[in-house]
This record gives C-alpha cells, sequence and structure tokens, in this order.
C-alpha cells in the first residue's frame, strides 16, 4: 500500500511512509506507534525513539521489562519521552491493580478480560505462514470470576481463569493441522490457555466476527481490621463496543501527557504509573479542582 492509495475519514490529512518518517522528526510533537506487540513494536519503539517523543501500545505483558529497557536507552541518549504499554491492558487495568493493592495490601489481585476479541492475539495469529485472517476471542470462565466476586480469595491458574476461542482462515493448501499447533503452543499467548480452533471462510469471518468488542474485569480483594474480620472487593470494569476505537483513546490522553513531560524535559522511557492523572486532561489544574474533586 501507497500512501497515496490510503483513503482517511479526516480530509487533508497527509500520509507518509514510515520508512521516511525521520524527516518530520522535527514537525512532530509527538508520534503514536501502531504496530502490532509480537514482532512490530519490539523493534519500532526503540527506532523511532531515536527522533520523537513516542507512545506505543506493546501488550505482551512477560516482556514489558526487557521492552522497557531497550525504549529508555535510547530516549535517553536523545533526550526524548518514551511512553509504552499504554492502553487498557497493560494501561488502565494497570493503574487499578496497582491502586487497589497499595489500599488493601493484604490481598489478592484478579484480572479477567472478555469475552471479546483481543487485537494482539489475533495479530499474533495472523502472523502464522498460512494465515490468511483471525480472530481470538478471550473468554472468561464465569465459574472462577463469581467465586472472586464472593470474596473467597481462591487460587485459580491462568487456565482455570479463562478460555481462548480462535477463528482462522487459512490460504488455500495451507497446513491446518500446523497452523493449529502453532496457536495452541505459542507462548505467552496461548500455551498456558484451553485453546480451541476453528478454520472458517472469510466470508463467515467477515459475516459473525466483524465487530471488535471487547471489556474485562480488575478485582482486588483484601482484608482489614485488627484480626483482619472485614473483607473488602474493589471492582473496575470495561465494556467495549469498539476495542481499538477505547485503545486509540487512552493512547490519545497519554500523548498529551507525554508532550507536558517533554516539556518539563523528563526524559526517558515512562509506564503509566509514571503519568500524573492531570498530565491527561485538557483541563487545567483550577478547572480539575472545581469539577472533578
Amino acid at each position: 500500500m501507497t500512501p497515496q492509495s490510503l483513503q482517511i475519514l479526516t480530509p487533508n490529512v497527509p500520509v507518509y511512509k514510515a520508512a521516511d518518517a525521520e524527516a518530520y522528526k522535527d514537525l512532530v510533537d509527538v508520534l503514536i506507534l501502531c504496530g502490532g506487540s509480537a514482532t512490530d513494536l519490539p523493534h519500532q519503539t526503540p527506532e523511532f525513539a531515536q527522533w520523537f517523543h513516542v507512545v506505543d501500545s506493546f501488550d505482551t505483558h512477560a516482556a514489558i521489562p526487557e521492552h522497557f529497557q531497550a525504549v529508555d536507552q535510547q530516549a535517553k541518549e536523545n533526550s526524548k519521552v518514551a511512553l509504552i504499554s499504554c492502553g487498557w491492558d497493560p494501561g488502565m487495568f494497570s493503574l487499578n491493580r496497582l491502586y487497589a493493592s497499595a489500599i488493601l495490601p493484604c490481598g489478592t489481585d484478579y484480572t479477567f478480560w472478555g469475552k471479546g476479541v483481543s487485537q494482539g492475539h489475533s495479530d499474533a495469529i495472523r502472523r502464522i505462514e498460512g494465515v490468511k485472517d483471525a480472530r481470538q476471542y478471550t473468554i472468561p470462565v464465569e465459574a472462577a470470576l463469581e467465586a472472586v466476586r464472593s470474596g473467597s480469595a481462591p487460587a485459580l491458574t491462568t487456565r482455570q481463569k479463562h478460555t481462548r476461542e480462535c477463528f482462522v482462515v487459512a490460504e488455500e493448501g495451507a497446513d491446518l493441522q500446523r497452523i493449529q499447533h502453532e496457536i495452541v503452543t505459542m507462548p505467552n499467548y496461548f500455551a498456558d490457555y484451553d485453546t480451541t480452533v476453528h478454520f472458517i471462510s472469510q466470508e463467515e469471518l467477515e459475516k459473525n466476527h466483524s465487530g471488535i468488542p471487547h471489556g474485562g474485569f480488575v478485582i482486588r480483594t483484601g482484608k482489614t481490621g485488627w484480626n483482619e474480620e472485614h473483607n473488602h472487593v474493589v471492582e473496575y470494569s470495561l465494556k467495549l463496543d469498539s476495542n481499538p476505537e477505547f485503545t486509540a483513546s487512552v493512547i490519545v490522553a497519554y500523548a498529551r501527557a507525554v508532550y507536558r513531560m517533554a516539556q518539563k524535559q523528563d526524559f526517558g522511557c515512562k509506564t503509566v504509573f509514571d503519568v500524573a492523572p492531570a498530565l491527561l486532561s485538557p483541563l487545567s489544574g483550577e478547572e480539575l479542582r472545581k469539577k472533578m474533586l
């Protein structure tokens, strides 16, 4: 696809090749990176942090420390602010895990995703040789969710909390058995879950799986009192008609914060934990204190 062939909804906005990005390093306040976490962002974010203040949505939780180190080095060496792993998980869910665990130190965290389409997991499937298109649904196990909400603090394995369901359009002549094996054994994505793979046509995918809803729950159960006699449940939930639109909304708010941090020369790699809430809002401190505090 060439820049000339890309039709965007906002008129008169220029489109350029990513390969030419360095030429615009003095014209962009904050660069938002929209690549996939599996193979794009591990390389793109450190590269572009040489020239731009950046935000990415890297969501491979187990690899965040490694990604942070790579980006931090480039950002500090080039006096840039680079915010990684921004979205709703990691992102908004991360903040709620932090807040609740700080307030209820004697307790347990639980995170449930779905039911919904995971963009990162769907992208990871599409990177497999022989896959033409795919959607992956993350589904909470209802019995596990209710056990957590009861305050009983159950010990749950990864497999006991979620299942994963994949709908895959394979290229003609592709080895379906190999594709299925690569999906269900993929580390960090499917290996730790009960995963079902369905091979369907492109027409069926477009008819029944064209939407991208998602959501989930962050729950902290904890105890207070001299003898820990009082139970508490903190729950934060999201119900999203459009996963990418909501994720984009989070990223734009954090891009605003990155710009403000850059003005203060607070360079280096950041996560949502490093951003004061007031930096996200277009309102002034005075307005926030009057309307929201």
